[in-house]
């Protein structure tokens, strides 16, 4: 699919969208925490309202304290993620991963490729060799955030200290040949064009195609609290985004409707629209709340399958790597 013909896909009526996008019976979400290990950046992206509130930084045993409490009440996936800080280093997230993966099993997914950018440059040493310490200490996925828009222009205004699309992109590819699983994301609805947005899509079909690495796409509606921008996409405009999404990326295992910062009616809705994933308990998040996202911090197990009930399908456990683990087809509902 050329970019001029995704981008043609945007402009279709949602009916239109909707009629061709495909739409799962069952939708997976997993028992999972997020962790945020820092909010001090040398960044300072103008998109962010994170590193502008109070400074903070968790020391590993604060990390890993929450981190074995989450496994302990039933998280498979610990997504840990943070800032540009120029205070830690590779040592720092060796000792967490290490002691994380020795304390409990739940599954690593830290650091995004911009994450992985800052520090192996700040540490002076390659990508590859970044990695492949964090993968001796316990690292098995990268999150997929940090790809804001992949077109350098725009990254230009919104994240100048930021790496470049194609150091994300070339991040990502070693990763994926080391092993190492990762998500993709895209943050849309602020200075991008429609344009910006199908070059960002098939950027990631084309890695996709090379890899097979990349498990579930992430579109992060913009929200503008905090930030140096006054503008959000609005509820059609995030419904088309993520119907093209699907249609485009259908070589990728997961379309997650992000609740956090989609909401929940809208996050249920989308289940109609091509999204199959709906991310998962997820608990004590703090960047996208930073940036005014109105959602609950996490949500229990009970709550997700009422939504995804709500919206007439068939919810399923699954683990960090998108496989299931559990299908609910009756009407048990476990509250946690």
């Amino acid at each position: 699919m050329k970019v001029g013909e995704i981008e043609d896909l945007f402009r279709l009526d949602l009916h239109e969208l909707g009629s061709i996008v495909k739409r799962d019976e069952t939708v997976t979400f997993s028992i999972n925490a997020h962790i945020n290990y820092s909010n001090v950046c040398e960044s300072k992206c103008r998109i962010c309202a994170y590193h502008r509130k109070k400074p903070f930084t968790l020391t590993v045993d604060e990390v890993v304290s929450e981190a074995v409490s989450a496994a302990r009440q039933g998280a498979k996936e610990l997504h840990i993620v943070g800032s540009h800080n120029p205070e830690l280093g590779i040592e720092y997230f060796e000792e967490m991963f290490r002691r994380i993966s020795s304390q409990c099993t739940a599954t690593i997914k830290a650091l995004t490729a911009a994450e992985v950018s800052y520090y192996s440059k700040k540490e002076k040493m390659s990508v590859r060799e970044f990695l492949s310490r964090l993968r001796d200490a316990g690292l098995r996925i990268l999150p997929g955030g940090g790809a804001e828009i992949l077109v350098d222009s725009v990254r230009r205004e919104i994240c100048p200290r930021k790496c470049l699309s194609e150091e994300w992109l070339r991040i990502m590819r070693i990763a994926h040949e080391m092993g190492l699983k990762s998500n993709a994301t895209m943050l849309f609805g602020h200075i991008e064009n429609l344009r910006h947005r199908a070059i960002h899509l098939k950027k990631l079909r084309k890695l996709q195609e090379r890899t097979g690495g990349f498990l579930a796409f992430v579109p992060l509606p913009f929200h503008p609290e905090g930030t140096d921008y006054s503008m959000k996409p609005s509820v059609l405009d995030i419904l088309k985004t993520i119907a093209v999404s699907r249609i485009v990326l259908d070589n990728f295992r997961g379309i997650k409707a992000y609740w956090v910062m989609l909401g929940l009616e809208v996050a249920e809705i989308a289940l109609h629209y091509g999204a199959n994933d709906l991310d998962g308990t997820v608990g004590m998040e703090r960047i996208a709340h930073s940036a005014g996202a109105k959602t609950p911090t996490g949500l229990s197990i009970g709550e997700i399958l009422r939504l995804i009930r709500n919206a007439g399908k068939i919810p399923a456990e699954r683990d960090a790597f998108f496989n299931v683990l559990r299908v609910y087809e009756d009407r048990e509902v476990r509250i946690c």
